[in-house]
């Protein structure tokens, strides 16, 4: 590797991936997973600041958008310096190792895996080295539809080694590194590799003196830019910008790549902008402080409950959440009826993703371990419960019989969003299109698969928002948003030789 390279990969320390299963535990029911985004991106450019504390504490606030892995790459004007691991945030970084990451400018990451398995070659930020012998680092939100294309190239120059299932961030900065050769800019390589790359992707990535930032041309994924008293932040939302001190300046524009240095800012576009950003970024995906093209997704999530509780009304006692992401849902539903609202159900902060090796015990308790009913709150109540999304349907299920079990008189489900119905190329893991619930119905019928989902369910009442109510949440025009896994429309195309974008074809023809 270069001068600095990986050379604090391990930094003769007790590694976590040394020392920690990789096997998880989502406590829901049946181990049902939730959507996940599938990273998120930061990065700073900031002389004199403690930019790898910075990046720590940015990484933080973005942890929602990945939980397998986080890294950070630091430069000194020479060379660059990675650290990353398997684990959460407060998992891979401790005080010794930040204290090792030294300079000018960072990156980091946060990971859920999609293309690319679970790895520590595959977290990132990726490092490579120029022909010329620079340093390269990358971090990568999103997910490419020529993601087969880029690998063939890539293997036919030598760059990667396809069995060892390169992700598509290895790939991208591998192509990069090498275009920078005989003495191309990493700034001009990236303007000539950006516009051959399909699908979505927000990109930080840095050499030893400069960060750099990219938005697809559809802007799938949100990255904004910060201002620092000495320096400029980029991260995938605005609550990253919050944490560490910076001022909201913009978004980054889809089609746009920036270069932050000592000269300043400069940008430019690579690609037309065709705006679609990913709608679900408004219902689940982004922390509810953050502001997505001008819109607080807080004040979007309200709104969508405001809609729900016009277009699908309950006689009932209380609106309550599951929390934490059905609240502001919850509220927005609350004021629309003019139901009280109340909170039912108590979260176990401590429960989540665990690299502890569960029992078999443990495994039935499911969402017990997560969600505790409040008896007296509920009991002979006729309750809304308000929830974010179903995929599968098993953690409802559970939570409706736990709440009949604790005195519910009656539950009425409603869903801050449209029937999920089609899976995400974009950077969201959803389940396959067989294990959507939605799609356990033989009837094209909208109103028979909802009766169908709330008997599966065991609700009383089952009541979707409109695609409709959503969008207009939103304050986004239709056109500019992505709602391929409410409607099966894919803005970006398809992936080749993925088994379930096959499958989509087949059920478009269908």
């Amino acid at each position: 590797m270069g001068s600095g390279g990986y050379g604090l990969d391990r930094l003769e320390l007790s590694t976590v991936a040394d020392n920690v299963s990789t096997n998880r535990l989502d406590l829901d029911d049946h181990n049902e997973n939730p959507p996940r985004e599938e990273c998120g991106v930061f990065g700073v450019w900031a002389p004199g600041e403690d930019v790898a504390k910075l990046t720590y504490y940015g990484l933080y606030a973005l942890q929602h958008r990945g939980q397998e892995a986080a890294g950070i790459a630091v430069a000194d004007g020479d060379s660059i310096v990675v650290f990353k691991d398997l684990g959460l945030v407060s998992q891979v970084f401790d005080e010794q190792s930040l204290g090792a990451l030294k300079g000018d400018l960072a990156i980091g990451h946060t990971r859920y895996s999609t293309a690319g398995g679970v790895s520590w070659e595959n977290s990132q930020p990726m490092f490579r080295m120029t022909p010329d012998g620079a340093d390269v680092a990358l971090g990568h939100n999103g997910n490419l539809v020529n993601y087969l294309e880029l690998l063939d190239e890539a293997t036919e120059l030598g760059l990667v080694d396809p069995k060892k299932q390169p992700s598509d961030s290895d790939i991208m900065t591998a192509l990069l590194s090498h275009s920078a050769a005989d003495g191309k800019s990493i700034f001009d390589a990236a303007a000539e590799l950006l516009p051959r790359i399909e699908g979505a992707f927000c990109l930080a990535f840095m050499d030893s003196e400069s960060l750099y930032a990219a938005r697809d041309p559809h802007g799938v994924r949100p990255l904004s830019i910060g201002r620092l008293d000495n320096g400029w932040v980029v991260a995938s939302e605005t609550c990253a910008l919050d944490i560490v001190g910076a001022s909201f300046v913009r978004d980054v524009e889809p089609g746009e790549m920036l270069r932050i240095d000592a000269s300043g800012i400069h940008s430019i576009r690579f690609a037309e902008t065709k705006r679609k950003l990913c709608v679900f970024e408004h219902v689940y995906l982004a922390r509810p402080d953050s502001v997505i093209g001008g819109q607080s997704v807080h004040a979007s999530r309200v709104e969508i409950g405001r809609r729900l509780a016009a277009e699908w009304p309950a006689d009932a006692d209380m609106v309550m959440p599951t929390p934490d992401s059905g609240t502001p849902a919850a509220v927005g539903y609350a004021q629309g009826s003019g139901i009280p609202f109340g909170l039912g159900l108590v979260k176990n902060a401590y429960v989540g993703r665990t690299f502890i090796q569960p029992t078999q015990t443990i495994r039935q308790l499911g969402i017990r371990l997560k969600l505790n009913p409040l008896k007296e709150e509920i009991a002979g109540k006729r309750l809304v419960v308000v929830d974010d999304s179903i995929v599968r349907g098993n953690t409802q299920r559970a939570l409706i019989r736990m709440l009949r079990e604790a005195g519910a008189a009656e539950v009425h489900v409603r869903i801050a969003s449209p029937p999920v119905k089609w899976p995400c190329f974009y950077g969201i893991d959803f389940a396959s299109p067989g294990e959507l619930i939605a799609n356990n119905v033989d009837s094209n019928d909208e109103a028979a698969m909802v009766e169908s989902v709330r008997v599966a369910l065991g609700a009383d009442s089952l009541g979707y928002v409109s695609v409709d109510g959503m969008v207009e949440a939103t304050r986004e025009k239709r056109e500019n948003l992505c709602c391929a896994c409410f409607d099966g429309k894919y803005p970006l195309g398809l992936p080749a030789g993925n088994p379930n974008a096959d499958l989509v074809r087949k059920m478009q023809k269908s």
